[in-house]
């Protein structure tokens, strides 16, 4: 019994689905939490309010250097526009895999080795989205953050009710985010599960495509008509049976059968 690689068979389709539907509805869900918060809702409205509270830097480092002609410092990755783009960029891409997968999944092609690359890329992904959304900030020394507010600490905290709405929208789509996580994580687990070595699977079935093939019949010695069990004509008087094949070969190099034969 040898181990098949890439032609290997879900253990439970009916577990696939289910989690493709729950892979559906997160993925819509931070495709519009990331899609509202593109490309500055809410990010520099909650970076403000932090250093007002006193939980970490301050915005204002961007003016100020602007002000005194001095070099870019380099932000905190929760607070950047880079995350914002990271963020609705794999959001699209999972949408696109997940149609991907569903196609390749019911034409029988999605096989477990590449859901295995796809999954664990993925799962990649969100958990530097995570690290991203709920990431420190240490650019300003005299408010240290290692977790960001918004993530540690209840929106009401803050007493402007925009901003704690603002706080309630970063909370959805850190939570999806946890969601589509723990989903990917579940499809390596029936990865992991189909890959695992199992009878079903490693079976070693024959092509047809070799017992049809020339050189099999030529090895049983019939090329027409092969495997046709002898009647007693066929048995007592050599005979060579005709198709329409043959017949028509025949007749083209007029050479029809002759009538005694079947007599």
């Amino acid at each position: 019994m040898a181990y098949k690689l890439l032609r290997r068979q879900w253990r439970s389709t009916r577990a696939m689905y289910y989690t493709m539907i729950a892979e559906l509805l997160g993925t819509v869900g931070v495709l519009v939490m990331f899609g509202i918060a593109q490309p500055n809702l809410y990010r520099t409205k909650l970076w403000q309010a932090g250093h007002e509270l006193g939980f970490n830097s301050s915005p204002n480092v961007i003016l100020w250097a602007y002000a005194n002609y001095e070099p870019q410092p380099k932000l905190p990755f929760v607070w950047s526009q880079t995350l914002t783009d990271f963020n609705v960029a794999i959001s699209v891409l999972s949408l696109f895999l997940l149609l991907t997968k569903l196609i390749a999944f019911i034409m029988h092609v999605w096989f477990p080795i590449i859901g295995m690359v796809v999954n664990i890329s993925l799962t990649a992904l969100y958990v530097a989205s995570i690290v991203g959304q709920a990431g420190p900030d240490h650019l300003d020394p005299a408010y240290p953050s290692s977790v960001a507010w918004y993530v540690a600490k209840p929106c009401t905290v803050a007493a402007n009710q925009s901003v704690q709405g603002s706080c309630r929208l970063a909370k959805g789509a850190f939570s999806a985010t946890c969601i589509m996580l723990g989903v990917y994580v579940v499809n390596i687990g029936l990865t992991v599960w189909a890959m695992l070595p199992n009878a079903a699977n490693d079976v070693v079935e024959e092509d047809e495509d070799e017992t049809s093939s020339p050189a099999a019949l030529k090895k049983g010695g019939t090329w027409e008509m092969h495997g046709a069990p002898q009647t007693p004509r066929t048995g007592a008087v050599p005979f060579t049976p005709y198709t329409p094949r043959t017949m028509a070969f025949n007749t083209l190099e007029r050479k029809l059968p002759m009538r005694s034969q079947y007599v």
